[in-house]
């Protein structure tokens, strides 16, 4: 299994919605290297969710559910998405901040590559963040 990042403008859409709804195509992506991201992501890859812009903070755990494909918002037809489920909320946010501050994560492309929307997070990383949040590694 793989771990990832994707981020989503909170106003946009939001760890609520994604709860409300459950499952949900996350589209949009118009990033080569972000879509890439997503066409490595397998079933069962789990993802921190990251509220951008005004909260810049991981809130919450969503699972590849349906692999890459064809994203109908996309003109081009170079882009696509995959769908995501939601799988459980932080107990305690973790910001931004935070994983600047921690030198253990200063690696992780949220810090080196902060327009990237898609992102692989290492092992490492993902155990450590999972327990900042306030869950069991």
């Amino acid at each position: 299994m793989a771990f990832w990042l994707v981020k989503s403008e909170p106003g946009h859409w939001s760890w609520e919605d994604q709860v409300k709804n459950g499952t949900t195509f996350w589209d949009g992506v118009r990033n080569y290297q972000a879509s890439n991201n997503l066409k490595a992501m397998a079933l069962g890859d789990q993802a921190f969710f990251y509220h951008s812009v005004n909260e810049k903070r991981i809130v919450g755990i969503v699972e590849v559910v349906r692999l890459y494909y064809p994203d109908p918002s996309d003109a081009s037809g170079r882009f696509g998405m995959v769908d995501l489920k939601a799988v459980e909320a932080l107990p305690q946010p973790v910001t931004l901040e935070q994983i600047k501050s921690d030198p253990r994560l200063n690696h992780l492309a949220l810090v080196r590559q902060s327009r990237l929307s898609v992102m692989p997070v290492d092992a490492e990383a993902w155990a450590l963040i999972r327990s900042l949040g306030g869950l069991a590694a």
